[in-house]
């Protein structure tokens, strides 16, 4: 992914760079308690953006030193905090003065969030995470580990203790932790004999003549069967199937309607009584 810096901004924060990007928000005074509550009143009862940009201006730093926080998971920091940043905003918006709280103590949940869903989208190829649960285990565990690799066996039994998951589930989310994301195709780097490579693996059954003869048959069976149970009903009702769905162009209901002198309610109700013995028919060709 291409790193850029957060841009809602821009007339007033350099985006070319981290580093002036940091300076800059450092720079910008912090709100005292009175000021960061008369904006977000102010935000909140007339949708004031002045107010939402000075609120959000003011706690861009946190933002860069949550971020910072996750630079080991191998990800740019300019995206972390495009992604904080992001929280931050979704925060000041549902923020409510009245609860007596500071805005970042209140935004800390929003920005950690939108963090945590990109590293979770982007550390592999394929998610090591899906579920709520897995999401928690993922980042704690993590924190568990005191060196790179697979944990040991006491450092598995006193992390699966402390996050009170089992230790089959702590083994799972590890080896998913410790798995490498593998080249489907050739690279440069994989032209020796010993280089495993997905692509190279794998049958491709198109051109198969049995697979292409069955195919065949049984596309040629379907035609059959639908041909068959087609012919079970009245005249108008194959029509009118035929017209909506097996025609290369295909009718509406009101063409239909003007077409038959009904309404179109009426076409409605004799495709979906038709369709309904079609699928009988079928059903009981396939079970013959």
């Amino acid at each position: 992914m291409k790193s850029s810096l957060p841009t809602f901004f821009s007339p007033h924060l350099p985006i070319g760079s981290l580093e002036a990007y940091i300076q800059a928000i450092n720079t910008t005074p912090i709100l005292s308690a009175e000021e960061e509550w008369a904006l977000a009143r102010q935000l909140r009862a007339h949708q004031d953006l002045e107010a939402a940009k000075k609120l959000i201006l003011a706690n861009l730093r946190y933002v860069v030193r949550i971020a910072y926080q996750y630079r080991g998971y191998g990800l740019a920091i300019a995206d972390l905090i495009q992604e904080g940043s992001i929280g931050l905003m979704k925060a000041v918006k549902r923020f409510d003065p009245e609860q007596g709280v500071r805005l970042i103590s209140f935004a800390v949940h929003w920005i950690k969030a939108e963090m945590h869903d990109f590293i979770i989208r982007n550390w592999r190829i394929v998610k090591v995470a899906t579920t709520k649960a897995q999401r928690k285990l993922f980042f704690n565990l993590r924190k568990s580990k005191s060196t790179l690799g697979y944990l040991s066996a006491q450092e598995a039994a006193t992390a699966a203790k402390e996050l009170n998951v089992s230790l089959s589930t702590l083994h799972e989310m590890d080896m998913r932790l410790n798995a490498h994301d593998v080249s489907f195709d050739i690279t440069p780097d994989d032209e020796t004999e010993s280089a495993f490579i997905p692509s190279q693996h794998l049958e491709d059954a198109r051109y198969n003549p049995a697979q292409l003869l069955e195919h065949d048959d049984t596309h040629q069976q379907g035609n059959q069967d639908l041909h068959a149970a087609l012919s079970t009903l009245d005249a108008r009702s194959q029509a009118i199937l035929t017209d909506r769905w097996l025609a290369e162009k295909k009718s509406t209901l009101q063409e239909l309607a003007e077409k038959y002198q009904v309404s179109a309610e009426r076409i409605r109700q004799i495709e979906k009584t038709a369709m309904m013995k079609l699928k009988q028919n079928l059903a009981t060709s396939h079970e013959m």
